[in-house]
């Protein structure tokens, strides 16, 4: 390897640096690569993922070719807005050539029928018996959990909980708080801790998490397997309108691309939440209409049924 660039963007010529370290250049290479790939398979132009992470354009394109030496905390940023764990960059082994991915990728695309037939074989009890009573409804920001959660657990006589008040529970502070303390990986640990906590506590109830939840796999494949699943669906356009009519402004401010982010965090996390037992679209319906249609398939589905 020649030249190389740290974080600030600056160019190290070799005669400075020590004996080259081929296990280190390898590292620097795969990580480059990984991040290269895991942007393309999202459709994440790298002016997004720019303003995702808050890493400049020019330094995630060197970091893509090899040739920029990353810092942990950046590495984070960029493994964040990816929605990817930062030890799946840096892991030796090949995360889309190894037998697990394979086997994930295929369980990803097997019917509703075929992933229930696999996970009767690996369960130590039925399916229906481990989620219970329990209903989770999972989707982007905007897409009505909240709203949609609380009125049907009132109609249905379950407690309603959301998961991010737990987690601000037990660590005694505000979300944004939690995650400016202890950055992504600390509010997934909390984040996990709330859900078995919640597992461990509740037979019957309504559950709202964040979007974000897919992303860790334990985490969502604990959901998954505790909880009947309703994916909340609504065209991009109206989760941004709900978010801002709800007061938060954040979404739009100061970013022209905002709409270009949500549209790529969607795509990023749509074969995600295509893993939820059933699917309730909201988009261009009242809330009294949504909510009839999410009651409808909890009702169809049965699955309040012991």
């Amino acid at each position: 390897m020649g030249e190389i660039t740290n974080f600030r963007g600056e160019t190290i010529p070799a005669s400075a640096r020590s004996a080259p370290d081929h296990a280190v250049e390898e590292l620097i290479a795969r990580v480059g690569d990984r991040v290269r790939k895991a942007r393309e398979r999202k459709g994440i132009p790298r002016r997004v993922l720019s303003d995702m992470s808050g890493v400049s354009p020019r330094y995630l394109a060197q970091l893509e070719s090899g040739a920029g030496n990353i810092s942990i905390a950046l590495l984070q940023r960029v493994a964040d807005a990816l929605d990817h764990r930062i030890e799946w960059l840096v892991a030796e082994e090949d995360p889309w050539n190894s037998e697990a991915a394979h086997i994930a990728q295929i369980f990803r695309t097997a019917s509703r029928e075929q992933r229930k037939q696999v996970l009767d074989i690996l369960a130590p009890e039925p399916a229906s018996a481990l989620r219970a009573g329990r209903i989770c409804l999972i989707g982007l920001r905007g897409s009505g959990k909240s709203t949609l959660g609380a009125r049907a657990g009132e109609i249905l006589g379950l407690p309603f909980v959301e998961l991010n008040r737990e987690i601000e529970e037990q660590a005694g502070m505000a979300v944004n708080e939690v995650m400016a303390l202890y950055g992504q990986e600390g509010y997934r640990k909390l984040e996990a801790q709330a859900l078995s906590r919640v597992i461990a506590t509740h037979d019957s109830l309504m559950l709202a998490v964040a979007g974000g939840i897919v992303a860790e796999p334990d985490t969502f494949n604990l959901l998954l397997g505790r909880f009947h699943t309703v994916w909340l669906k609504a065209a991009p356009a109206e989760h941004m309108a709900r978010v801002r009519a709800q007061g938060d402004t954040r979404p739009m401010a100061g970013n022209d691309d905002a709409m270009a982010q949500l549209n790529a965090i969607l795509a990023s996390r749509e074969a995600l939440y295509q893993r939820a037992e059933a699917q309730v679209n909201t988009s261009g319906k009242t809330v009294d209409e949504a909510l009839a249609a999410l009651l409808s398939v909890i009702a169809e589905r049965g699955f309040l049924s012991r």
